[in-house]
């Protein structure tokens, strides 16, 4: 498996001060809902510390987790993409500090600065990237173990 980019550690140094220019520090206390799936996506994160779960409505009352995030990790992905709406829900699992970016300035940076533009959009391909292939794997594993495989 490939190693989890961390976004802000994978762009150049020069490209990273300007990103971080347009930081928000913020904190979220533990278990709160930071956003829901299908909401408007107008932001993102960089978990600073703490524990963030990715999940998914099953229906109206239940969630299946599906990935978790810590210090490092980016935090959604959908302001990147139409319809800019969330893929998944995003719950504080612990107390959380996360850098906080607008994506419209964000968006506007990019068109700004293509070097960082591109530089971004391919770090948060490596991550989409990543993701995919964690969860690919744990659906093999749960596949396997539902089927009496060894894995």
């Amino acid at each position: 498996m490939t190693k989890a980019i961390k976004l802000l550690t994978a762009l150049p140094h020069h490209q990273r001060e300007r990103l971080m220019t347009l930081a928000r520090e913020v904190y979220f206390p533990e278990d709160t809902r930071i956003f829901e799936s299908g909401g408007h996506a107008d932001r993102f994160w960089v978990i600073r510390s703490g524990a963030v779960s990715l999940d998914q409505p099953l229906n109206e009352v239940q969630r299946i987790t599906v990935a978790g995030l810590g210090a490092g990790d980016l935090l959604g992905w959908s302001w990147l993409f139409p319809p800019y709406e969330w893929d998944f829900g995003a719950l504080a699992f612990s107390q959380v500090r996360a850098y906080e970016f607008d994506a419209a300035t964000v968006l506007r940076l990019c068109e700004a600065d293509t070097a960082l533009g591109l530089s971004l959009v391919r770090c948060v391909a490596e991550v989409l990237a990543h993701r995919l292939e964690m969860t690919r794997g744990q659906l093999m594993e749960q596949y396997a173990m539902r089927r009496g495989f060894v894995v």
